[in-house]
């Protein structure tokens, strides 16, 4: 391979490692306390500090057009320039040089039809700047190298999913292999969790597949245990009824004209549904849909039937699509023989109606009913593609409904961990520090190649880390500290290979190619044993053991990388770039 080729390689390897490894340093290096703790809260919490801070944020503003309204916008504020310029263009207003504090509240009054819909707009302005700059830094966090319980403390948990019985329970002709199912079924259920768990305000839970039929959680921090149990076993329920619209409009109406018609929780009173004339057949659900947060929010509420039309395990696979003539999102989904037949009957005898489909006590989509549905396959239009994706996962959660229970419960406390990452640190600072100074002392300048490679190998591993959204514990640490004298081994074994050749009278150039190919394949060897035993420790081990074979497994690849690719790379600079005759790499050679 060519040195040009090579250090292409070596450049587009070591950009990618800073991608994935780009999250990792973000979160550790650029985020503050006080942002890692809001980051790390549930949704609904994010969406009320959210909400909290905007608040704030225009009252800030507000108290600085009082006092400073002909000053230049402070460096907080220089987000509004953009948004003062769109509203003055909007408003058909010449855009003002400078834009100082009454500029911001006019540009907002002039496109707005009252007071307080320029509120409203400047509020939610507020809004998407703290909510995007929080779920930026969430991001980061969920893409980082997280610390396990070992290091930081909380609750784990190891789930089984009785995998056995959804393949049972569903129907193998509809195109999906059993092995499908389960994998289909995993996937959802793995995604069913972390929502409900972070929707009960909990700390954003760490959720990965253990095994084939295995959940792990991790919880950072503390939490009721009992309360964790209750919401993995919960399940959630999917039907099909009828909306009626009549009676939504009615009480829509009502709604409008008489604000006091909430209980506390948001529910309707029992007395408006009295007076608005709903009967007992029917009862009145919130219509929700996902926000800017990833969270249900309540966008109405719709008058329904308590008959269920059709249940949620009839559903074999369900899928998003676009529609032919318009392009337009559109879910689809199948339904087994008696599904079918359920659906055929009610949709031919309710064309025109509307149907609803509700999860749990929300109705998440409600379609009008345009012919009958005979054959099985019912296809729904009028969404976003955002919202059609919601959808198909709602659906999906009801054909893919797991039994879940809990099989071990751990709490473990953050003491251990805070101390445990002060030794690991040092443990991983000392052995390198260690090995580069024994290979400077005893291989002189080429130690100095040596200690390139190290630091190489070290940044790579957390970049594969990172990528792979591990979670670092502490037999991971073990791992890292394995390879770190492992790593070593091979560049003594070529520096050997070399100073042999030199001692033949070899010159430089050929000393190094010689030495490179003859050590070869005892890399190889060593290396490739090594990474089977990592392999099978991660296949056939649990818990610790896997961290231990993860990290034992990365550092083998990244290894062989930076000993047989970047090593030689700056051996072969030296010599034809720098045109170095001679090779510092022993005392006794010269």
């Amino acid at each position: 391979m060519k040195k040009v080729t090579r250090l292409v390689i070596i450049v587009a390897v070591l950009a990618v490692c800073f991608a994935f490894l780009w999250p990792s340093i973000s979160w550790y290096g650029r985020t503050s306390a006080e942002d890692k703790a809001t980051a790390t809260l549930s949704l609904e919490r994010i969406k009320e500090k959210t909400q909290a801070l905007a608040e704030e944020g225009a009252k800030a503003l507000y108290a600085q057009v009082k006092s400073n309204p002909d000053s230049e916008l402070s460096s907080e504020y220089k987000w509004l320039n953009k948004k003062v310029k769109e509203n003055y263009k909007d408003a058909d207003k010449d855009v003002p040089s400078k834009i100082t504090y009454k500029d911001v509240l006019d540009s907002y009054s002039v496109s707005s039809i009252n007071t307080n819909q320029a509120y409203s707009r400047l509020l939610s302005d507020f809004e998407d700047v703290y909510r995007t700059k929080i779920l930026a830094d969430r991001k980061n966090y969920q893409n980082s190298v997280k610390l396990g319980l070992d290091l930081s403390g909380g609750i784990s948990i190891i789930v089984k999913a009785d995998l056995d019985s959804v393949v049972k329970s569903s129907d193998l002709t509809g195109g999906l292999s059993e092995e499908e199912i389960k994998k289909q079924a995993m996937a959802q259920t793995i995604e069913n969790l972390t929502k409900k768990i972070d929707s009960f305000g909990l700390s954003s839970p760490v959720v990965r597949q253990q095994g084939d039929d295995r959940i792990y959680i991790e919880l950072p921090g503390t939490a009721e245990s009992d309360t964790i149990s209750s919401i993995v076993q919960g399940r959630g329920m999917l039907n099909f009824r009828l909306a009626r619209m009549d009676l939504t409009e009615k009480l829509n109406e009502y709604l409008s004209a008489h604000k006091d018609s909430f209980e506390a929780d948001g529910s309707v009173k029992a007395s408006v549904i009295s007076e608005v004339g709903i009967p007992d057949d029917a009862e009145v659900l919130g219509y929700y849909i996902t926000d800017d947060y990833g969270l249900d929010e309540k966008a109405g509420y719709l008058v329904i039937n308590k008959e269920i039309v059709l249940d949620g395990k009839h559903i074999k696979r369900a899928d998003v699509g676009t529609e032919d003539m318009t392009g337009k999102p559109e879910v689809t989904f199948v339904l087994d023989d008696e599904g079918a037949k359920l659906m055929g009957d009610f949709t031919t005898a309710h064309v025109n109606d509307y149907m609803c489909i509700v999860s749990g006590s929300k109705v998440k989509s409600n379609a009008k009913i345009n012919t009958g549905i005979t054959n099985g396959s019912v296809a729904i239009t009028g969404f976003t593609m955002q919202e059609a994706q919601n959808l198909k996962k709602v659906l999906q959660s009801a054909w893919l409904d797991v039994p879940l229970s809990v099989e071990s419960q751990q709490v473990i406390g953050a003491e251990l961990g805070e101390l445990a990452i002060k030794q690991g640190i040092t443990a991983i600072a000392i052995g390198l520090i260690a090995i580069m100074i024994f290979m400077l002392i005893w291989y002189k300048g080429a130690g100095i190649n040596a200690c390139v490679v190290q630091v190489l190998n070290l940044y790579i591993m957390f970049s594969v880390l990172s990528a792979l959204n591990l979670t670092l514990t502490l037999p991971m640490i073990a791992g890292i500290i394995l390879t770190i004298g492992m790593a070593v081994d091979a560049n003594v074994i070529i520096y050997e290979r070399i100073k042999e050749e030199l001692v033949l009278g070899k010159d430089r150039a050929a000393a190094i190619s010689t030495g490179f190919a003859n050590a070869l394949w005892a890399i190889l060897d060593s290396n490739i044993t090594t990474f089977i035993a990592a392999a099978f420790m991660s296949q056939l081990g649990t818990g610790s053991i896997k961290g231990f074979a993860y990290s034992l497994a990365i550092g083998v690849l990244s290894t062989l990388f930076t000993t047989l690719v970047v090593s030689r790379l700056i051996f072969d600079f030296g010599t034809e770039t720098l045109h170095k005759k001679n090779i510092s790499i022993s005392w006794r050679i010269k």
